[in-house]
């Protein structure tokens, strides 16, 4: 924790004191230091369990199996490929594999430039127009390969 920036410090006892009253405090905990620094290292782990008595190696057991929190640092366009039985069955896998030839990174990797994260996905519930592509909350429904080049390089356009 010596590694934790004061300000930083701060904000998470400030998180974990807003649900200071609650049975099952975590999840909540969790969730607002997910939205506050999009990711939850060990360091951070260890600093929530000082402060609600929750073993560090229940709250990595809960970081690490739910998908929407993170112990890295994400990129600034975040696409999850649902890999779901339907979205499987129409190609996600492709669709998938291409994403991480292009981006030159696997599935659960950060571009180097920070641009891209790559993040394989169990079932999104879009089943009706698979196979499904989230970027950023934004959906691409019923996603082919060759649009795959497209669609990254709308997003490093944004960029230039």
């Amino acid at each position: 924790m010596a590694h934790l920036q004061e300000a930083a410090a701060k904000k998470i006892n400030a998180i974990c004191d807003r649900y200071v009253n609650e049975r099952t405090p975590l999840m909540m905990i969790l969730s607002d230091i997910q939205k506050e620094y999009g990711y939850i290292p060990l360091e951070v782990q260890e600093l929530v369990s000082e402060r609600t008595g929750i073993s560090v190696a229940e709250i990595y057991g809960v970081v690490t199996f739910y998908s929407f929190f993170s112990l890295k640092p994400k990129g600034k366009y975040v696409i999850g490929v649902c890999l779901g039985t339907a979205c499987y069955v129409k190609g996600a896998q492709q669709i998938i594999d291409k994403f991480s030839e292009i981006i030159g990174i696997k599935p659960g990797e950060t571009s180097e430039d920070g641009l891209f994260t790559l993040d394989a996905l169990r079932c999104i519930g879009a089943c009706g127009i698979a196979p499904a592509v989230t970027i950023n909350g934004k959906v691409y429904p019923k996603l082919t390969v060759d649009v795959v080049p497209k669609i990254v390089d709308e997003y490093k356009a944004l960029e230039a």
